[in-house]
């Protein structure tokens, strides 16, 4: 076939190149970025029970820290992560997305050494606070912008695949987080805390350092009308050559899909361009609001799991019950769970879908978290008396190791459902001109319910004067949230699984999230134009000039 028939042509699965080796690795490379998010967890859940550490910020007789304390050093992390995640969606605009996440890890690093000096002879909880402010930053930049880069230069067959890989990365941060803050814990000095600090310096230099090899999202050079490096940037990805039929036809579509939303969303001014990811009403069904609500709500819906209750606080909560005698280890427990449990999602995301994962997954939430409740209350973890030693022992060890491994299943459902399902989701959703933007604001969302989560979880289970001190009963809070998951996912989520982005703009357009799982592919956008005289955009002409273009390269 020629490559202006190409260009035009209906044939929906002629549009991308088939999958080669170097699609995945550029991907799995990119999806290293998880491992900032997952081992910022992990670090400070333990650091916090770390003796060196409470002393350093609470005083040299403290055997732990305040709520207000311990809520502060969490909670300020997610805080400056989220104006960071604001931030990088402008920045990923000027600059590209690539070199927006090298800003990130530069921002990421120099909040580790500001953290790294922390100690008795600073003000060692200002010193703390600050770092993780502008690491968080960093963070921002990068949670946003790598789940947007990948899903612009991931292969449509196996894009859900290789973003979940960026949630398993979460797990590896978090599993690297949980050994190093276990063979550093008994340190009677500063490498306490300070080496597991360090540690996250490797990880921006990494990162930074190979994404400047990498090449930029070739929709985001068509959206600046830089075809050329658009076609190159295709070349690399797919492992064709530049003049190859298949980099025709997907550089033809993009084009004519970016053509057609232009002209729906016009450029315009700063204020503007964030306006339009609010535009349209609550009943049109493709309308922007609609996406917006539904990326921020999806990000929203994954933090009120609970899930990072479990990662942020799960030490101090159980040295509180008294009931574990090594917390540590059972924390090392729970990460191992959740990293073994990530790559099931690799297969079931592409084979079973989006859509069905989350409900699935959120029902086996639900069920988990009330019984960790309902046991907890009634013979568990709220259950115990002072031993010989003063210390509190739990009066039916057999139902407190229950609770431990409900608590263990119930991370299995998160790690291979609505851990990896929200990101991919959020990166697939966003037409292009607002998909930088729309990435931004629900990576945002995710910090900010991080950010009040982690704010008022040590108030809920602390048992000071006005503290609620809940103990197991705040697993019934967690339980009603899934159980929210759980019916927002049956009504509000749509089915993307084996669509080109182009073809989900389509899809969201033309049918509710409840029957798009039937929804096919039925026409490309380049042969829409084609054939309706350009009147979807450039028209036919910006089909001939990526053919003409892309055959001078």
């Amino acid at each position: 076939m020629a490559p202006a028939a190409l260009a035009t042509t209906n044939d929906v699965n002629r549009i991308e190149a088939p999958v080669t080796w170097k699609a995945y690795v550029i991907c799995a490379f990119a999806s290293f970025g998880g491992i900032f998010f997952g081992y910022d967890s992990g670090y400070i859940n333990g650091v916090l029970g770390s003796t060196e550490f409470i002393r350093m910020v609470q005083g040299p007789d403290a055997e732990k820290l305040s709520s207000p304390n311990q809520s502060l050093i969490v909670s300020i992390l997610s805080a400056g992560t989220f104006f960071g995640a604001i931030i990088a969606g402008d920045v990923a605009e000027r600059i590209g997305r690539k070199w927006t996440v090298v800003a990130g890890c530069a921002i990421y690093i120099v909040g580790v050494v500001i953290q790294m000096i922390t100690d008795n002879n600073v003000d060692a909880l200002g010193t703390i606070v600050a770092g993780r402010v502008i690491a968080g930053l960093g963070v921002g930049f990068e949670s946003a912008i790598v789940i947007l880069y990948m899903s612009e230069i991931c292969p449509k067959k196996v894009r859900g695949a290789l973003v979940a890989g960026y949630q398993f990365c979460i797990t590896i941060g978090l599993l690297m987080a949980s050994c190093v803050v276990y063979a550093t814990q008994n340190r009677p000095d500063t490498g306490a805390y300070r080496i597991p600090i360090a540690v996250q310096f490797a990880w921006g230099l990494v990162l930074g350092g190979g994404l400047m090899f990498l090449p930029d999202s070739p929709r985001y050079f068509v959206k600046r009308g830089y075809l050329d490096r658009a076609a190159n940037s295709l070349s690399r990805l797919r492992g064709q050559p530049v003049e190859s039929e298949y980099i025709q036809v997907e550089l033809a579509e993009i084009v004519a899909n970016e053509e057609y939303e232009r002209s729906i969303i016009p450029n315009s001014g700063f204020v503007s361009s964030w306006m339009n990811c609010f535009s349209g009403g609550l009943r049109v069904q493709k309308s922007n609001l609609r996406r917006t609500i539904l990326g921020t709500s999806l990000q929203m819906m994954q933090q009120w799991t609970g899930v990072n209750f479990i990662f942020y606080y799960s030490t101090p909560f159980l040295q509180s019950t008294g009931a574990i005698s090594n917390t540590f280890l059972i924390s090392l427990i729970f990460t191992l769970v959740n990293v073994c449990s990530t790559p099931i999602s690799f297969y079931t995301v592409e084979k079973f879908g989006r859509r069905p994962l989350l409900i699935i997954g959120a029902f086996g939430m639900l069920v988990c978290q009330f019984l960790v409740a309902i046991i907890g209350v009634t013979v568990g973890f709220n259950k115990t008396t002072p031993g010989p030693n003063g210390d509190l022992v739990a009066n039916n060890i057999a139902a407190v190791n229950a609770q431990i491994a409900f608590i263990a299943i119930f991370i299995f459902f998160f790690a291979s459902t609505w851990g990896p399902g929200a990101w991919i989701l959020i990166g697939e959703i966003f037409p292009l001109p607002i998909r930088s933007r729309g990435v931004a604001l629900s990576t945002a969302s995710n910090w900010l319910w991080n950010t009040i989560i982690a704010v008022i979880t040590p108030y809920l289970v602390g048992d000071g004067k006005g503290e609620a001190d809940m103990k197991s009963s705040v697993f019934f809070l967690w339980g009603g949230l899934c159980t929210a998951a759980f019916v927002y996912s049956y009504f509000l989520v749509p089915e993307t699984k084996g669509l080109s982005l182009e073809q989900i703009d389509r899809m969201m357009e033309e049918t509710t999230p409840r029957n798009s799982s039937k929804w096919v592919p039925h026409e490309t956008f380049a042969s829409a134009m084609a054939a309706d005289g350009g009147k979807l955009g450039l028209g036919s002409d910006a089909v001939e000039d990526v053919e003409r273009k892309g055959s001078a390269y």
